[in-house]
C-alpha cells in the first residue's frame, strides 16, 4: 500500500484478522452524509461491514441519524482521550474507526494504530492541514485554479496518524477543476467522488486483511 512517496507503508501481517463482517466506529461532526452512504453500501451487501457504534463530536444531524438506525451513539465534546476511545473500540470489537467529517484530531494509540481511516476533499498533501476543512478547501482550490495552478481536484482516502491530514494514501480519486468553478459547485463533484471512494478503499481494506491473515493461518 503507497505512501506519498509510493513506497510501501503499512502491513496488515501484525494486525488481527478482522470479524466477518467487519466492525466499523463512525466518528463524525455534522450532517452525516458519509454515514448514510456507508448504511447504504451495507444494506446493498457491497460493503461486508456493520456499524455498531456512532461517536459524534457534537449534538449533529449524523448523531440523531445514527440514533434513527438504532446504533449506539455517544456525543463526546472537547478532545478525545484515547483511553476512552480503546474502551470504546474494544467494547464493540472495532475492526476500523472511520472519520466520516469528523473535525478533531483523533489520539492514535496502540490499540487503533493502522486502524482509523479518513477521507479529505482534496488531492492530498496539497489543501491539507488543521483548518483545511469543508469549504475551506474547496474555496482554497478554487483560488488556485484561478491562479492556474491546479486543474484537478479529488479526494483522499489515508490512514490517520497524530496529525492533520499526514497518514499513508490508500487511495485517490479525481476530478476536472476550471477557473470558472464555484466552491459549491467543485464540493458536488467531489463529495459524489467521495461516496465511491470510501466504500471502495474500506472494501479493499477488508479483503487485504482478510488475504493476509489466511496467508499468515494457513489451513
Amino acid at each position: 500500500m503507497p505512501n506519498r512517496s509510493g513506497s510501501a507503508a503499512v502491513s496488515f501481517d501484525a494486525l488481527p484478522r478482522f470479524h466477518a463482517p467487519a466492525r466499523l466506529a463512525v466518528l463524525l461532526s455534522g450532517s452525516g452524509r458519509t454515514l448514510d452512504n456507508l448504511l447504504e453500501r451495507i444494506e446493498q451487501g457491497t460493503l461486508d461491514a456493520t456499524i455498531p457504534v456512532v461517536i459524534a463530536s457534537k449534538e449533529c444531524l449524523g448523531a440523531q441519524k445514527a440514533r434513527d438506525a438504532g446504533i449506539e451513539t455517544h456525543v463526546h465534546a472537547g478532545r478525545l482521550d484515547s483511553a476512552w476511545l480503546d474502551s470504546i473500540c474494544d467494547a464493540h470489537d472495532i475492526d476500523l474507526v472511520v472519520l466520516a467529517g469528523y473535525l478533531k484530531l483523533v489520539p492514535i494509540s496502540d490499540r487503533v494504530r493502522h486502524r482509523v481511516i479518513n477521507i479529505h476533499p482534496a488531492l492530498l498533501p496539497s489543501f491539507g492541514g488543521r483548518g483545511m476543512h469543508g469549504h475551506h478547501v474547496h474555496e482554497a482550490v478554487v483560488e488556485a485554479a484561478k491562479r492556474d495552478e491546479v486543474r484537478e481536484s479529488g479526494c483522499t482516502v489515508h490512514f490517520a496518524d497524530d496529525e492533520y491530514d499526514t497518514g499513508s494514501v490508500i487511495l485517490q480519486r479525481r476530478c476536472p477543476v476550471d477557473a470558472s468553478d464555484s466552491p459549491d459547485e467543485i464540493a458536488a463533484r467531489v463529495f459524489t467522488l467521495e461516496c465511491e471512494a470510501y466504500p471502495e478503499a474500506l472494501k479493499m481494506l477488508i479483503e487485504r486483511n482478510a488475504s493476509s491473515s489466511r496467508a499468515n493461518n494457513p489451513a
